[in-house]
């Protein structure tokens, strides 16, 4: 199962940790984690290379494991937070549609 994790502060997300692998298909064929690859990805992106919010981001290929922290405060805070509020809808409508593979959380 894949294990999404979004921590918060107040109302404010400060990161996520988005970890392990869906079990959906084989390696190379799984759609699941194929999406939530690139839900992850374009964040990331987003995040630090077009709102250049300088995000700290953490990846272990051993885990499958990525965690992006947010600075105590960026330049762009109200652009960085939409992408984040957009990556979280859109992980748990991955979620409504296949529960047993992947996994939301707000810590």
């Amino acid at each position: 199962m894949t294990r999404c994790e979004f921590f918060t502060e107040d109302d404010r997300i400060t990161g996520f940790t988005v970890f392990g692998h869906s079990g959906y298909g084989e390696a190379g064929t799984d759609i699941v984690c194929a999406a939530v690859s690139a839900v992850v990805t374009m964040a990331e992106a987003t995040i630090n290379d077009v709102c250049g919010a300088k995000a700290k981001v953490r990846v272990k290929n051993e885990d499958a494991r990525i965690t992006l922290t947010l600075p105590a405060s960026c330049d762009e805070e109200d652009s960085v937070q939409a992408v984040l509020a957009g990556m979280l809808i859109t992980l748990c409508s991955l979620r409504d549609d296949y529960p047993d593979y992947i996994e939301v959380l707000e810590v």
